[in-house]
Order: structure tokens, then sequence, then C-alpha cells
């Protein structure tokens, strides 16, 4: 402290010597060299082997930070290329399912419309079946009626008569001029 208080007093801002001629700002030579010698040993160190090596490790780090931005960036727009064919398909999907909807309510009605077609049909037949049945079932309680009022003629006629209508044809004759007299007055009584 005293050589600050020493150097502050002096006027005109001379560096004023110390003990022995030395100047505080400035070390001795030997000082200098000696220390010049370390630095520069430690710089071409530092400057032959660290400063490339930790040069090559920055430039290493640089390209994997690089490439795995670059990696990211192509991944993404494979995910944004992928998100678009996925959303394309679904609208395909969409489409295709809307469609076959479509296709199954339109078979449908064409189904429906053939089951009633085909009903239909099914109906008439059997309704002209049972009109033919009808009309069978008719024609042979026509033909028994005919042939038990014939035999109740002939019973009635031989008894009005009184004689035996024995022959065939006499009996044939006979029922068939009833029946036709009565086929002459059924229409007339409806």
């Amino acid at each position: 402290m005293n050589n600050v208080l020493y150097y502050l007093a002096a006027e005109g801002g001379e560096t004023l010597p110390l003990e022995g001629g030395n100047s505080i700002l400035l070390p001795k030579a030997y000082d200098i060299v000696w220390s010049l010698i370390p630095f520069l040993v430690i710089l071409f160190v530092f400057g032959k082997f660290v400063i490339p090596k930790f040069q090559e490790l920055l430039q290493e780090r640089e390209d994997r930070i690089e490439g795995g931005i670059k990696r990211a960036e192509a991944q993404q727009a494979e995910a944004k290329a992928a998100l678009e064919k996925y959303n394309a398909q679904l609208a395909d999907a969409r489409t295709e399912a809307a469609e076959i909807r479509e296709a199954a309510r339109e078979r449908g009605k064409q189904i429906e419309a053939e089951a009633k077609a085909n009903a239909e049909e099914e109906s008439r037949r059997i309704v002209a079946a049972g009109e033919k049945q009808l009309e069978a079932s008719r024609a042979q309680v026509v033909s028994e009626l005919r042939s038990d009022i014939g035999q109740n003629s002939i019973n009635l006629a031989e008894k009005l008569l009184g004689g035996e209508l024995s022959d065939a044809t006499k009996q044939s004759s006979t029922i068939d001029n009833f029946l036709s007299e009565l086929d002459n007055v059924a229409p007339a009584g409806k």
C-alpha cells in the first residue's frame, strides 16, 4: 500500500522508481521471458491438440444437430404425407360406405318389390287354384245333385204314374227333361 501512495504523491504522472530502480508497472525481463515460454508452450499445445479436437467435436455436434433437425423435418414431412394419405383413404372409405349403403337400400327396395310381386303372383295362383278347386267341387256337387234329383224324380214319377220306369232309356230321357226344366227355372229365381 505504501508503494501506491508513493506513486500517487508523485507529481506530473511520472513513474517513480522503487527501491532498486524497478518500475511497478513493468516487470523484470526475466519474468517476462519465463512467463512467455510456458504461455507459448501452452498456446502451442492448445493450438496443436486441444483446439482442433474441440473444433472437431463442435463440428460433429453441429452436424448431429443439423442432421437431427433435417431428419426431424423429413419425418415430420413423412408424417404429414401419411396423415394426408390416411385422410384421403378415410374420405374414400366414407364415400365407398355411403355408396354401399345406397346400393343396399336400392337392393332392399328391389328385393321388397320382388317379394311383393312374388306374393301377389302366389296369391293369384292360390286364388286361381282355389277357384279351380271350387269349380271342380261345384261340378261334382252338381253332378251328385243331378244324380240324386234324377233318382228322386224317377221315384216320384213311379209313384205318380203308378208304374215302374225301369227302362234305362226312359229313365235317362225323363231325368234329362226334368233337369233341363230345373235349369230353366233356377235362373229365373235368382
